[in-house]
């Protein structure tokens, strides 16, 4: 790996400049022998309707309060999960790359940040084909970023955006996507290996079939001697009204009822075998636990 003019600045400058730079490893937790570390992609910026248009009004507004979040606008952290074991090192999704959004695509300053490039990750497990975790496949150049790496996916996702008919019927609003994800998947086609729920896709990493907000949504249980963590992708998509509220259904999922299923499933495992967990899209660096909380739960944050 060469050293690139960014890891030679911050080098050699840490120490006058720690407080000044910014900070794109966000989180980690050790397994066993591995370790599982959260990586910024930077941030989304969403319509509060996006999440809450079908939500009831009256009962949104104080779990909002609780959060300090208003109903207009989101700006959810987006955190990839970057597992190594000694052997393989296991990027979860890829990000957005530089044409979904400009708060977004800042994986690769994340991984110059731990010293990784690209052609370090052996192997990108997709949980599934939304922008901001397949569209950083591709750079400004449409070159492979990960150009060493096996890709894989779940199959019936795989299915859903490879179907020439998902552009049509997808709506209008998301229609962008499944061009996006077509595109990129055309250039990874020959590169990828298709995984069902329950298989086990890599050495302690184990596929979960978590459907709703795609079709084919996964979730992975990652173990390595006597610990454990499950990478939710968006399956369990913020830290409010997921939590709060998993029986509500939310703008942001393909199939809501579906994907109300999938969170209490999650839940249910999350807190009985006390997992910890990695969300793509929770606070900071996406790493902690689920607790019980009245009807619903709280995230707690690895650390506090």
């Amino acid at each position: 790996m060469s050293l690139s003019r960014r890891r030679f600045v911050q080098g050699s400058l840490a120490l006058p400049l720690m407080s000044s730079l910014p900070t794109f490893a966000r989180s980690d937790i050790t397994l066993g022998t591995a370790t599982l570390t959260t990586l910024t992609d930077g941030n989304l910026i969403l319509p509060g309707s996006f999440v809450f248009e079908d939500m009831p009004e009256s009962e949104l507004a104080p779990v909002l309060a609780e959060y300090g979040l208003s109903s207009d606008s989101l700006t959810p952290e987006c955190n990839l999960a970057l597992y190594r074991d000694g052997t393989n090192t296991v990027l979860f999704d890829v990000g957005s790359g530089p044409d979904f959004m400009p708060s977004a695509g800042k994986l690769i300053d994340s991984l110059d940040a731990v010293g990784l490039a690209p052609e370090d990750v052996t192997h990108v497990v997709f949980t599934h084909a939304h922008p901001d975790h397949i569209w950083g496949l591709l750079d400004d150049f449409d070159e492979p970023v990960f150009a060493q790496a096996q890709y894989m996916m779940g199959r019936g996702e795989w299915d859903y955006w490879w179907n020439p008919e998902t552009v049509n019927t997808i709506g209008d609003a998301r229609a962008a996507f499944a061009v996006g994800a077509k595109r990129r998947m055309e250039m990874i086609q020959d590169a990828v290996t298709l995984f069902d729920g329950g298989d086990e896709v890599l050495p302690g990493i184990a596929a979960v079939s978590s459907p709703g907000h795609t079709p084919g949504h996964m979730a992975f249980e990652v173990r390595n001697g006597t610990s454990a963590a499950m990478v939710l992708g968006d399956a369990i998509g913020n830290h409010h009204v997921a939590f709060r509220k998993p029986d509500w259904r939310s703008g942001s999922d393909q199939d809501p009822d579906l994907a109300i299923a999938t969170r209490n499933m999650l839940f249910d495992r999350l807190t009985s075998e006390d997992i910890a967990l990695v969300g793509f899209h929770l606070p900071e660096g996406g790493i902690g636990r689920a607790e019980k909380a009245g009807d619903g739960f709280r995230f707690v944050a690895a650390g506090s």
